[in-house]
């Protein structure tokens, strides 16, 4: 498989998986699970062929890990920024003194005046680094990167989260947690 087919079966598997299951028909569990086989075939319908085999690959090779494979191979789910409700299991975790948060210098007078909010996604995402958060940013425009008091909103009761591609996540990001 080359890497531009690649890239275009795997944003269709994000899409799927993170916000339109129903697009291809397919169902999720409560936790966000896809069947393997039913995503192969639905997808196949919807002139996006891929192999179990290429599916692992894509699986295995995707930059930002955005998704997961049961131990037994039979069933998938994205590991994070689902606009759709699914509960994957999270347990609060404590961050490290500072995250980063990478966004558009047009974002900044709103992230200012109201924080970084989840919008349509179930949590805000969080880097650990600030090279993460620059590739982050660097989607929606001119980039900034805000450094994020993480170890200070844990100790004030705020409570994070990390995915399974150790994307850290939470609910909101108060304006006064946020140093530019």
């Amino acid at each position: 498989m080359n890497e531009n087919t690649k890239k275009k079966i795997g944003k269709f598997i994000s899409l799927i998986l993170r916000h339109e299951p129903q697009k291809i028909g397919l169902k999720l569990d409560s936790n966000g699970w896809a069947d393997v086989d039913e995503l192969i075939s639905k997808c196949a319908r919807h002139r996006m062929s891929f192999t179990r085999k290429e599916l692992q690959e894509i699986v295995d090779t995707n930059d930002k890990k955005r998704y997961t494979l049961s131990e037994d191979g039979k069933r998938i789910r994205a590991n994070q920024g689902h606009s759709i409700e699914v509960d994957l299991n999270l347990q609060p975790v404590e961050p490290p003194e500072f995250l980063y948060h990478g966004t558009a210098d047009r974002f900044l007078a709103s992230i200012n005046e109201e924080g970084i909010k989840k919008i349509s996604r179930h949590h805000v995402h969080l880097s650990k680094d600030q090279q993460t958060a620059s590739k982050v940013g660097a989607r929606h425009g001119r980039t900034v990167i805000l450094t994020i008091l993480s170890g200070k909103m844990y100790r004030d009761g705020i409570e994070f989260y990390v995915s399974e591609n150790g994307v850290w996540l939470t609910d909101y990001v108060d304006p006064k947690y946020i140093l530019q």
